[in-house]
């Protein structure tokens, strides 16, 4: 069955109609609605054709309402204020499908900007507004909705889910293992260049006091960088040796620009979380990111050795 076809008049006639009807005056809504009063009285004539009935009594400078118009105004004013309260609330109210999203900037690069465009493909209608923040996000004085955190999933005021473990393992080019210097067992660390990076300086001294090799932090060069991006970088021009969970460097892998040389590793106790408010209902948008980035982590492989 198909459905009837609304019987509507022209809207600027009955914006006109309503505001000459409540105003007591063609002039008075001329001056509302930014028109000429001859443009008002011309577009009540055509909602009046329309109707095929009087709304107004004209009469020297003055015009008043008929019963008909009466009862119209009652019916039109009703259905204006509905139009105009949803469009304000429509025009006021958060985008449902735009994801404001805090994320580590090691997780942001590495994991989540390779996947993407899948996330895309599946949700074209979902816009994600991305911000690279190191630390917790203040969800009560900003614009964030959710954020990815790096840390223990100790937080009283948020939701979390675990997404990936970190355990991080050396990772260099290949070109190393071709170098005059032997790189076959985790002892021949002494002969390269460590790669730190300056927020997780305790790392290569943790992973070497685990496996029994702190001697070799005395032996080896060691070279500095403000970022894992910045060391990884390193690592693959063959300058040295760094650290990194392999979760964050599956491509880098699977291309052989990195390698993992040796088996040994290092449980940090620390994962990537997504976070959002407690208690705070999801949008459509926040439910879909939810739902896709679990699905992702669930299929990421996790650094061997831990």
């Amino acid at each position: 069955m198909e459905a009837s076809i609304r019987h509507l008049p022209p809207l600027n006639a009955l914006r006109c109609f309503e505001a000459a009807a409540r105003l007591g005056s063609f002039n008075k809504a001329s001056e509302e609605l930014f028109v000429t009063p001859s443009a008002v009285s011309h577009q009540i004539r055509t909602l009046e054709e329309f109707l095929g009935l009087k709304l107004f009594r004209r009469e020297k400078r003055k015009a008043t309402l008929t019963a008909a118009g009466e009862k119209y105004l009652a019916s039109i004013s009703h259905a204006l204020d509905e139009i105009d309260s949803s469009t304000r609330r429509l025009m006021t109210a958060p985008n449902l499908s735009a994801i404001n999203l805090a994320v580590a900037p090691a997780f942001l690069t590495r994991w989540l900007l390779p996947r993407l465009r899948a996330f895309q493909e599946q949700h074209p209608d979902i816009e994600l507004r991305l911000s690279a923040t190191m630390g917790r996000t203040d969800f009560q004085h900003s614009d964030m909705d959710m954020a990815i955190y790096l840390g223990s999933g100790e937080w009283q005021d948020v939701d979390h889910h675990r997404l990936i473990q970190t355990c991080v393992v050396p990772v260099c080019s290949p070109r190393l293992l071709e170098s005059t210097l032997p790189l076959h067992q985790s002892e021949d660390l002494q002969h390269h260049t460590l790669l730190h990076v300056a927020s997780r300086s305790d790392e290569w001294p943790r992973i070497l006091e685990h496996h029994n090799l702190e001697d070799i932090i005395g032996a080896a060069k060691s070279m500095r960088f403000s970022s894992t991006s910045l060391a990884l970088n390193a690592a693959m021009e063959g300058v040295g040796i760094a650290l990194s969970d392999s979760s964050l460097i599956e491509r880098e892998l699977q291309l052989r620009q990195l390698i993992i040389p040796f088996d040994i590793s290092l449980d940090t106790r620390k994962a990537f979380y997504l976070v959002y408010p407690k208690n705070r209902p999801l949008s459509y948008g926040m439910e879909a990111f939810r739902d896709w980035v679990l699905t992702q982590a669930a299929g990421s492989r996790e650094s061997p050795g831990c």
